[in-house]
């Protein structure tokens, strides 16, 4: 691991966004706003067979290959060799890492010395499905480059400013001492579309009630106020909040006991049960898409459900949290199934007319930035997210503070 901050000038910045199954990568130049060069997934991660594919940006090459992916490690070396060319003229100044969780201590972008190493270690019972795989992959970096600076971005940061009564979780206190709070996830999402939001929207939404709803494979609401985290739909992990596509989101934790007593279930069953097999899967029992099941809602029952399910949840979630913040002056949609979904925003907004929530069905349908009606109480907007420059962007600020 690195123990300081130093990097040229110039060069490039690769970033990892790394899921449980899945990874994103892109590749910035290093600028004061870092420039996007190119952009890559590769899927399947644990399967016997996986998909590379990179992008270059502005309309350049591209392609995908299949390659074995038997763990996140061996996502390196194929990840590297789709970047060939771009790294013989300009090399890599540092690698800029999504961390799902941070735990107590650390909320800020962190570089990755032995101490932060050593306290994400510690920290992966927090977060099983994502931390061994993003320090697997931070190892990996650092033996290919192990003079190149690191550094994690976590996506519990964002939420670390909550009220006191957001972040507690009503067990024994004790247990707080030991770390066990609400922290909230998708915070690199939220603190970009919080950035944009500024860039975009006027004084008064960005200082305003805003409600983030970031809808994807993983999906989760955040409340802001006056620019500073109020309160999330996820709690201690990201299992937790809404239904998503394979996380169960909130149960009645009497599940546990009565699943281990009627059925034998142990406790890695039940946390396979709620990350992997259930959410829009599970109800549906057919597919964990949201594309695959608006298709197929007119002919199965169970799919739409699963649908009526996932937006029902989401519109209390909006609810709860307008409730939180004491009205709602903006709502923003983001992800796969926010961004492109006009069907799901619909059914999740009708019925808040009376937090002044109202579509404009054509814009709506358009996919266009601002999809509430003129003269609504609250403006509904559609915002793209990028973790991936968020953490870009983070990396520069702390090359430029430790240079």
């Amino acid at each position: 691991m690195t123990d300081s901050i130093s990097a040229s000038r110039d060069g490039l910045i690769l970033v990892i966004n790394g899921g449980s199954s899945t990874l994103k990568f892109a590749l910035f130049r290093r600028e004061t706003a870092p420039v996007r060069e190119l952009s890559g997934s590769i899927d399947r991660i644990g399967l016997s067979e996986g998909t590379l594919r990179w992008t270059s940006e502005g309309g350049g090459t591209g392609g995908s290959r299949a390659i074995a992916v038997p763990d996140h490690a061996a996502c390196i070396e194929p990840l590297l060799s789709c970047l060939t060319d771009r790294l013989t003229h300009h090399p890599l100044v540092a690698i800029g890492h999504r961390v799902v969780h941070g735990g107590p201590r650390y909320r800020a972008p962190q570089p990755l010395t032995a101490v932060v190493m050593s306290e994400l270690q510690r920290l992966s019972a927090y977060d099983p499905e994502h931390l061994p795989g993003e320090i697997e992959l931070i190892k990996g970096f650092a033996q290919r480059y192990p003079h190149l600076p690191q550094v994690a971005c976590f996506d519990t940061g964002f939420h670390r400013d909550m009220p006191q009564v957001a972040r507690l979780l009503p067990i024994p206190r004790r247990y707080e001492k030991l770390g066990l709070q609400r922290y909230g996830f998708h915070g690199l999402s939220y603190a970009f579309l919080m950035r944009e939001l500024g860039r975009v929207g006027t004084p008064h939404e960005i200082n305003g009630r805003v409600i983030l709803a970031h809808l994807g494979n993983g999906a989760s609401m955040a409340a802001v106020y006056n620019g500073r985290p109020a309160d999330t739909t996820m709690g201690f992990t990201p299992a937790s909040g809404l239904p998503m596509s394979r996380r169960s989101g909130d149960l009645d934790p009497g599940l546990v006991s009565y699943l281990a007593q009627t059925e034998g279930m142990s406790v890695d069953q039940f946390h396979q049960m709620v990350n992997k097999e259930s959410g829009l899967l599970g109800v549906s029992e057919t597919s964990s898409d949201m594309r695959d099941l608006l298709k197929e809602e007119q002919n199965d029952p169970r799919a739409a459900e699963a649908v009526a399910l996932f937006c029902y949840h989401a519109k209390k979630s909006i609810g709860s949290l307008a409730a939180a913040l004491g009205g709602l002056d903006t709502l923003v949609f983001t992800a796969g199934i926010g961004e492109h979904s006009p069907i799901v925003r619909a059914r999740i907004c009708e019925g808040l007319e009376f937090l002044g929530v109202i579509i404009d069905p054509m814009r709506n349908e358009a996919g266009e930035a601002v999809i509430s009606k003129e003269g609504s109480g609250v403006t509904v907007r559609v915002i793209h997210t990028d973790e991936e420059s968020e953490i870009g962007r983070s990396v520069v600020e702390i090359l430029k503070a430790e240079s």
